[in-house]
Order: structure tokens, then sequence, then C-alpha cells
């Protein structure tokens, strides 16, 4: 399959589910790809096969919650690395470093134990789907602050007209992504 083909196909298991949570929203759901096991390892190894290259293995694996714990926890799987999840505040049992980002209403807040990185470790962020780009952003900077390097954000889907791609690559982030949608 070459890369553009993995793209449409992909993109053709991805279910649009109009006016959710919101009306005019039109949300893009990656459930159906991890439903059926042909499609969940093509998925997982477009991931690890850009990450097999030795100039881009991550040390380790960071998935924001909670659709990045499923990709994440895989892709460290077959790369041989570890996973840490990067949490919604207050279910991490250690000590925790926390980084606040704001939302459409409101804010959020994530948290990831002190000791789940080493000063210099190369780490791959991984996501579902970047939107307005808080949530990878936020475990960018909790990675930072404990001294890891960020080599790259990963993500099934990138919706660009929400602003979060272009607002991650302006923070210095590496992006790459499967499947872009247009529109939200």
């Amino acid at each position: 399959m070459s890369s553009y083909n993995v793209q449409d196909y992909l993109r053709s298991h991805i279910r649009t589910v109009p006016n959710w949570p919101a009306p005019g929203v039109q949300f893009r759901d990656i459930t159906p790809l991890l439903q059926n096991p042909k499609v969940f390892r093509v998925l997982i190894d477009a991931f690890v096969h850009r990450y097999m290259d030795p100039g881009m293995r991550p040390d380790v694996v960071a998935g924001l919650d909670a659709r990045g714990f499923i990709l994440g926890s895989v892709v460290a799987y077959e790369l041989n690395v570890g996973f840490i999840p990067v949490r919604k505040k207050g279910k991490l049992p250690f000590t925790t470093v926390e980084e606040t980002y704001e939302l459409e209403y409101g804010s959020a807040t994530v948290e990831l134990h002190t000791d789940a990185v080493k000063q210099g470790d190369r780490v791959l962020l991984v996501d579902d789907l970047i939107a307005t780009g808080g949530t990878m952003l936020a475990g960018k900077r909790l990675l930072e602050k404990l001294g890891a390097t960020v080599m790259e954000g990963a993500a099934i889907v990138d919706l660009p007209e929400l602003g979060g791609s272009q607002r991650l690559r302006e923070s210095g982030l590496k992006l790459f992504t499967l499947v872009e949608f247009n529109g939200h």
C-alpha cells in the first residue's frame, strides 16, 4: 500500500457524526479504526514504520488522555520502548507536575508523574486528533518541564481549520498526521 492509499484507506474508516457534541460540529470518530483488526493494524503500522527508523526512534512514547493511550501504548510496544500516560488532573497517584490550558469554554489541566521521563529523553507525543492543539501543547510543556525533548507530535487526524496544527508548529513542535479533514 502506498502512503496515499493508506491515508485513503484510513479516511474511509473514520466515521463523521454530524452535530455532535454540539450543533454544527462534524465529529470525526476514530473508533471504527480500532474495531476492525485489519484496519487497526494498518493504522498502527503507519506510525510504527515511521518511528522504526533510527533517526526517528523515540526513547519513550507519551500518550494524551484518553485515546492517545490506545495508540501510544501499542506504538510503544511495537517499538520496544516505554509508554507514559499524560493524564487529566487527579488521576495519577504519585507526585506530579501539571499544566493548565484553555478550552473553548473554560480550562483543563493535565498531569505527568515527576519520574516519567529522564533529562534528555526523546519523546514521541501521541493523540488521536489535533483540533485547537491545546492538549498536545500542554503535554509538550509538561515533558519539557521534566527535561525531555518532544521530538514530534503524532495524531491520526488533523483538523487544520481549527488552527491547532499551525499553533503547534509555531511552538516548535514537528507534527505527523495521517488524515486531514477540512471543516469541523
